[in-house]
């Protein structure tokens, strides 16, 4: 059976570690060839790239700020130039900096909106270019189960992904007729790294919301994006598909 992805080539933000490190991972394993950003981690990025590259794909990190126009404009400028072309452009660099509102500062709530949510614009007003010229595109932004039920002491983290809700339906709308199709994934409680710092007693209390009894997987976050990615979903666009154990039913 031909790989799903087979040379298509694929932006992922935020990769280095976590649900953009497992997306990366499954994209390559099904021939996609993997462009990548990360903002300090070179090591692992590095890392990722030469294991990525094991699956006789191409593949290259570049350390970016893609929250900045020039920045996000100039990687994909680079993704053009070394891989000849852009087909998917996976949006998924996020941070967290918690806290109730009566304590959040105007920097704190300023960095989450502009890594989780000014990057989506900057990157997809960039990677519509060449999808545009070519006549086809898949963008996949990832928001998050927070954007849509809201969650008390993350006020700017639900903002920034109830944000990518409505900009991906917006660009779906604008970009469908050049069949460029625009969707979003909301995970739920996933583990990872992040989640990783819960202790126990938080940790169950958010499984036991969960209808299915358990925490997601990285590795359900990525099959969903790899059929959104892939041909599979040719006439989906402008949807949130929630991976989150059925907590927004």
């Amino acid at each position: 059976m031909e790989a799903i992805l087979k040379d298509k080539v694929c932006l992922i933000t935020g990769a280095s570690r976590g649900i953009g490190k497992g997306i990366a991972q499954l994209f390559a394993r099904q021939g996609g060839h993997i462009a990548f950003t990360f903002r300090s981690s070179l090591s692992s990025a590095q890392a990722l790239e030469a294991e990525l590259k094991q699956w006789g794909v191409k593949a290259r990190g570049f350390q970016s700020d893609c929250s900045r126009y020039s920045e996000a404009e100039h990687v994909v400028n680079q993704v053009v130039e070394e891989f000849g072309s852009l087909d998917v452009l996976i949006n998924n660099a996020g941070i967290t900096k918690d806290g109730l509102l009566l304590r959040m500062t105007e920097a704190q709530w300023d960095e989450v909106i502009n890594t989780n949510l000014k990057s989506v614009f900057a990157l997809t007003k960039a990677a519509q270019k060449p999808m545009l010229s070519s006549k086809k595109g898949s963008i996949i932004n990832i928001s998050s189960y927070v954007g849509i039920r809201g969650n008390a002491g993350q006020s700017n983290y639900a903002a920034s992904k109830a944000g990518i809700l409505g900009f991906t339906k917006s660009i779906a709308m604008e970009l469908g007729s050049r069949n460029i199709r625009c969707n979003a994934i909301a995970p739920g409680f996933i583990a990872t790294e992040m989640t990783g710092n819960l202790n126990e007693t938080t940790t169950q209390q958010w499984i036991q919301q969960i209808p299915l009894k358990r925490s997601g997987t990285v590795e359900d976050v990525a099959q969903a994006c790899l059929f959104l990615a892939s041909d599979l979903s040719s006439y989906i666009t402008g949807q949130c598909l929630s991976v989150c154990g059925g907590m927004t039913t």
